[in-house]
């Protein structure tokens, strides 16, 4: 299976992020995990937030911003990556110097009803 990024639609997540489903379950037909791209704008943040059941993978690929990680607040740049453990309340902001982009690899796939907002 293979997907191309400009054929994939773009949608608003419960946290408030842009977001391409860029591999899903519902969509593609793998089986345990989710790939999208995320785009948080410039000086805009995420709703605190947290899954339930998914661990999360963030890398940033591009932007830098600040990560909200449980009771922790740091700085991210590309190269980046955060482990998110199920049940981790967190959110990113995006610096105001440009957007920020992650890659989001969640296992179990994302889904709506997993995302508690804090």
């Amino acid at each position: 299976m293979r997907t191309r990024y400009d054929d994939i639609p773009a949608y608003r997540t419960l946290d408030g992020s842009e977001i391409r489903e860029l591999m899903h379950p519902a969509v593609h037909g793998n089986a345990q995990q989710s790939l999208a791209e995320a785009l948080v704008a410039p000086g805009a943040a995420t709703l605190r937030h947290c899954h339930r059941r998914s661990e999360e993978l963030y890398h940033v690929t591009a932007g830098e911003g600040w990560m909200t990680l449980g009771e922790a607040r740091f700085s991210i740049a590309p190269g980046d990556t955060v482990l998110i453990p199920p049940g981790t309340p967190h959110c990113v902001e995006a610096a105001t110097s440009g957007p920020l982009r992650l890659l989001c690899c969640c296992s179990p796939a994302y889904r709506h009803e997993d995302t508690e907002l804090l």
